[in-house]
C-alpha cells in the first residue's frame, strides 16, 4: 500500500510511528519559573551528537516541560527501564502545572550538580542537559503549530555503576525500555556486535 499522510490512510491506526521505532523515551525533568518541577516522558527524542555530546527533544504542544526548559534553558533526561515502567508512564498523565509529577508517580527527587533541575533517584543514568536551541518545527507550508524541539548539550552524566559490566554500561542489564508505535513498547533484552568494517575492534 501506499498513502500520503495529509490526506489519511486505510489502516485502524497511523503507523508512522511504527515504522520510525524502537525510539529512546526522553524522560525529562526540568523546573518552572516558579520552581515547580515537572517529570514527563516524550517518545520524540533522541541523541544527536557524541563531540561534545548533545540530545533534542520535541513537544507536540506546548506543555509543561517545553515551556519550562524555554524559562530555565536546562533539563535532566533520565533513564527509562522496565522496573521504573509503570512510574515512568504515571508521569505521563496531563496534570495540572502545578503538579511535581515525581511525587504522584513516588518517585525520589535528587539534585544534580551542573545544573538546578533534578533527576530520579531510582534510575540507572541520567543526563544533565544545558540547551544550545529551541527551534520551531515547520512542514512544508512552513507553520510550525506547536511544534517545537529543544536541543541541548550534556554537561554532566550519571551512571549507577550496578550497572556496568567490564567498563561499558550494560542496557540488558539497566532494562532499558523504548518506546514502539501504537502503546507498545520494547525492552532490551539481547545486544549483538557488529564493528564497522573499516575500523579496528574494540
Amino acid at each position: 500500500m501506499f498513502f500520503e499522510p495529509r490526506t489519511g490512510h486505510s489502516l485502524p491506526h497511523d503507523p508512522f510511528r511504527a515504522i520510525v521505532a524502537p525510539r529512546p523515551i526522553g524522560w525529562i525533568s526540568s523546573v518552572s519559573a516558579d520552581g515547580v518541577v515537572n517529570l514527563a516522558p516524550y517518545s520524540f527524542f533522541n541523541a544527536i551528537a557524541g563531540n561534545p555530546p548533545m540530545v533534542m527533544f520535541a513537544s507536540e504542544g506546548i506543555k509543561d516541560s517545553i515551556t519550562n526548559v524555554q524559562a530555565s534553558g536546562e533539563f535532566v533526561v533520565n533513564l527509562a527501564t522496565k522496573a521504573l515502567a509503570d512510574r515512568m508512564n504515571e508521569t505521563s498523565r496531563a496534570h495540572p502545572a502545578n503538579v511535581n509529577e515525581f511525587e504522584a508517580a513516588g518517585l525520589t527527587m535528587v539534585e544534580s550538580r551542573m545544573i538546578s533541575a533534578p533527576r530520579v533517584a531510582e534510575t540507572p543514568a541520567a543526563l544533565e542537559c544545558k540547551v544550545t536551541q529551541i527551534l520551531p518545527l515547520k512542514d512544508l507550508n512552513g507553520d510550525a503549530g506547536e511544534r517545537v524541539m529543544a536541543i541541548a548539550e550534556v554537561v554532566g552524566v550519571h551512571i549507577d555503576e550496578a550497572y556496568l559490566t567490564e567498563g561499558l554500561f550494560d542496557m540488558v542489564k539497566a532494562g532499558t525500555i523504548a518506546r514502539c508505535g501504537y502503546w507498545d513498547y520494547q525492552l532490551t533484552t539481547e545486544l549483538f556486535n557488529m564493528p564497522r568494517p573499516d575500523l579496528p575492534n574494540h
